[in-house]
């Protein structure tokens, strides 16, 4: 894609890609939702405003979605034994979610960390030596509101990360601007400057 353009401002110039709708490399199940995206046709200042705009009324859609399936689910707390009840959550996607939280409750239960001694050291260690991950490399990225926000991290097996790097849409939108503000006057700059939303301390990093 041409200069990296993505979120609104790849949007506003036409661009379709969303990270969202990709089944390959989304972070949550979009695809349980409707959830629509929205293109520009001209790729100005104006096309990018309206696309914020509209995503505006989406996040609303999303929230409103999301609580209708919160609501289907009630699971306690402490409890032990994961969830098993699959069937009558079939369309609720927060089912896998609230596993892994009763996982999460299990392992470092704040009712035994303190009154249990074994408790306590695995919660130590735990936290202490942190997660071997295995070596390779692995990009992830979001969709964020600025546009596609990634983490590549290449591990050499330990604990501790080989090599990190945060992928922030702003210096890639920064570097689109010399072909957006051709033929304007000096006073565009700021509506451009403010449509694409750079922020300066991920250009500076």
């Amino acid at each position: 894609m041409l200069h990296g353009l993505t979120g609104p401002v790849g949007k506003g110039a036409g661009a379709r890609k969303d990270i969202r709708f990709l089944k390959s490399e989304t972070y949550a199940h979009y695809w349980f939702l409707t959830v629509q995206s929205y293109l520009g046709k001209e790729g100005d200042s104006y096309d990018r405003f309206l696309v914020r705009l509209r995503e505006m009324y989406e996040s609303t859609n999303i929230v409103f979605q999301v609580l209708s399936n919160i609501a289907h689910l009630s699971t306690p707390e402490d409890t032990a034994s994961p969830v098993t009840d699959y069937k009558d959550n079939l369309v609720s996607f927060f089912t896998f979610f609230n596993f892994l939280n009763t996982k999460q409750t299990n392992r470092l239960s704040r009712n035994s960390k303190y009154t249990s001694m074994e408790t306590l050291i695995r919660h130590f260690k735990y936290f202490s030596e942190g997660t071997l991950v295995p070596k390779g490399f692995a990009y992830r990225a979001v969709e964020a509101p600025k546009g596609e926000f990634g983490t590549a991290i290449i591990s050499d097996g330990s604990a501790h990360p080989y090599r990190c790097k945060i992928r922030t849409p702003a210096y890639h939108h920064m570097q689109a601007m010399p072909r957006m503000v051709q033929g304007h006057y000096f006073a565009d700059l700021v509506t451009v400057l403010g449509s694409i939303d750079i922020v300066f301390g991920d250009v500076d990093r």
